[in-house]
């Protein structure tokens, strides 16, 4: 049952999460004018500096922006990081981005393939309008060095200011204690603060794909929905999401090895391995595909531990078998068997442990 252990995934009911969550779906639903212009949503959920996903997300807005004449890009970053790529992006030269890149060293932004997305932006789609919705993350730096800007250019006071003092403030809060829940709904407040000023302007999300999901609930705490799940109650058919995380699945085997399994040889395709420092005891974990192998083994007695689809670097399809190495830190090797039947765990997609006769 290691799987279910170390790797579960909460899956909490709709119901549940009314009940769990009526403050925050009370915010959501407050003060709603359906008399208002109401713009589309579109959102994408990724994971943060993969380049392969930066090149799609690049590509859609770039559609957007010129078919579709959008201008306004929500990003996971505070509302005061946003201001300052609003400046970047009129301005002759690179350094206010270069200074907000510095400052996300450490984060996953910290890549030049972010940096390049951004650039790439700038002189694709140049009359871009970010919007940053986020708390406020570096706000010993980039929220300092915002707020000096907006006193030294005599904006102290304005709702530029404001704004930036209670993203700075919010970030303040969720470092204190790492409070994941009041940080999905702060993104939620600041969202919706963002998109209804608009006015019926269609606007294109950039977030993590923890945040994009319909049905999920914030990740850490499974506390209370996701941003996503709380906007939905909030726009209905006027949000849509896609995830886009199963583009860094589309991957080639690193080598084909040979397996041999009850005197049967068998071609595996192998995909790599995953780091499993802080599992108990674990280092890390190796994927092998056995190729044509599904017949062989189907019949195959389960021992009920599974093991979902998102756990695997590559993209997995219904009848296919895999052998997953768990390499301890003491040099032991425990070999596993799974398949995919189609069977869903709790809503997810998911292989399932079986035994070699």
């Amino acid at each position: 049952m290691k799987n279910k252990i170390l790797f579960k995934l909460i899956a909490v009911s709709m119901i549940l999460a009314l009940v769990v969550c009526s403050k925050s779906l009370a915010f959501v639903n407050e003060d709603k004018s359906l008399e208002k212009p109401m713009g589309k949503i579109y959102l994408y959920g990724e994971y943060h500096g993969n380049e392969k996903i930066l090149e799609k997300e690049l590509e859609l807005w770039s559609k957007y922006y010129h078919e579709d004449n959008m201008r306004h890009l929500f990003v996971e970053e505070p509302y005061y990081t946003a201001e300052f790529l609003n400046l970047w992006i009129k301005a002759d030269n690179d350094d206010i981005l270069n200074e907000v890149f510095e400052d996300w060293k450490g984060t996953a932004s910290y890549k030049e393939c972010v940096k390049e997305f951004y650039k790439k932006i700038k002189k694709q789609c140049p009359e871009t309008i970010f919007h940053g919705t986020d708390v406020g993350h570096q706000y010993d730096s980039t929220g300092r060095r915002f707020l000096k800007y907006l006193e030294e250019n005599n904006m102290k006071g304005t709702e530029k200011y404001i704004l930036t003092m209670e993203a700075i403030e919010q970030g303040k809060v969720f470092y204190k204690d790492e409070d994941f829940a009041y940080r999905e709904n702060k993104m939620v407040e600041n969202f919706i603060r963002e998109f209804d000023k608009l006015e019926g302007a269609n606007i294109m999300g950039i977030y993590g794909g923890a945040h994009t999901d319909f049905y999920a609930m914030e990740y850490n705490t499974q506390s209370v929905p996701c941003m996503a799940n709380q906007l939905k109650v909030r726009y209905g058919d006027a949000i849509w999401a896609e995830d886009l995380t199963w583009l860094t699945k589309m991957i080639e085997p690193e080598r084909v090895d040979k397996f041999t399994i009850n005197n049967k040889e068998y071609k595996a395709s192998y995909f790599g391995k995953q780091d499993l420092n802080g599992f108990n005891g674990y280092a890390y974990r190796q994927f092998w595909r056995l190729e044509n192998a599904y017949d062989d083994f189907k019949n195959n007695e389960k021992t009920g531990d599974v093991l979902p689809y998102d756990n695997y670097p590559m993209l997995i399809e219904t009848g296919q078998v895999f052998v997953i190495d768990y390499v301890k830190t003491d040099g032991f090797v425990e070999r596993t068997y799974y398949r995919s039947d189609g069977y869903v765990w709790e809503g997810l997609p998911s292989t399932e442990e079986f035994v070699i006769k």
